[in-house]
């Protein structure tokens, strides 16, 4: 479905953006799983999809660097040629309320959690402009959609990717680029088996499907954006929530 086509995941070392790398792989797609700092995390990736007899590489990058950003997207246009499928996952938090959230939180969420996935974006359209084609896939929150005590960092950076997502949907439309976002709910990843289970019990019971969503169930959207059976879909944010926004 992917066959040939070339990938570029960010913050792809583990949960969400470890389990898009690996559909994407396994769809046919050459993907470049990019990392910050856990290489070993990222490698694990790179030998599973390996294993799976697809191609990956390794590409570290600090995506809240613009200049970081435009190296890492360099390189993969002369190894590769072109560049098919951006994926804008990586993300952090840094939970607090807000008379307790300090400048730094503030800023470090929204530069990471936003202001990458604007480079990432700028940096791949020119390329995909040339091709004529394109998926860019944005991960948002449902969190951005409707917001949550504790999260107004995560949250507005979240919602912005919301209008990252359509603004560039509109603009890049014509030239056969589609930008789509997905907004996951709570999904069994390392940040939520940090929580209290009496959390996790708390947060289950809100979700009409009665559990937390997988990675997997992210990724499958994932590869579905990212395929010729969504080209007539663009500017969209599509809910995986076990419901929990309805």
């Amino acid at each position: 479905m992917l066959t040939e086509q070339v990938a570029l995941v960010t913050g792809a070392s583990r949960g969400i953006g470890r389990a898009i790398a690996i559909a994407l792989a396994e769809n046919g797609a050459k993907v470049i799983i990019n990392y910050k700092g856990n290489k070993a995390a990222a490698g694990e990736v790179k030998e599973i999809i390996r294993q799976r007899g697809s191609v990956a590489e390794l590409m570290q990058a600090d995506v809240s660097s613009s200049g970081q950003v435009k190296e890492m997207v360099k390189k993969v246009l002369e190894k590769y040629g072109r560049l098919d499928i951006l994926v804008n996952n990586a993300g952090i938090n840094c939970d607090t309320l807000i008379m307790r959230m300090k400048d730094e939180d503030w800023e470090k969420v929204v530069q990471t959690n936003l202001t990458a996935a604007f480079y990432c974006l700028r940096e791949v359209t020119r390329p995909m402009m040339k091709q004529r084609s394109g998926k860019i896939i944005n991960i948002a929150s449902v969190v951005g959609l409707h917001g949550n005590a504790g999260q107004v960092n995560y949250a507005a950076a979240k919602a912005g990717i919301v209008g990252l997502t359509k603004s560039a949907a509109k603009e890049l439309a014509s030239r056969g680029i589609m930008v789509n976002a997905i907004a996951p709910g709570f999904i069994d990843t390392d940040m939520t088996k940090k929580l209290p289970s009496e959390v996790q019990e708390k947060i289950a019971a809100q979700i009409p499907l009665g559990c937390l969503g997988k990675p997997e169930d992210v990724a499958q959207l994932a590869v579905f954006l990212a395929s010729p059976r969504a080209d007539y879909i663009t500017g969209q944010v599509i809910p995986v929530d076990g419901g929990m926004i309805i």
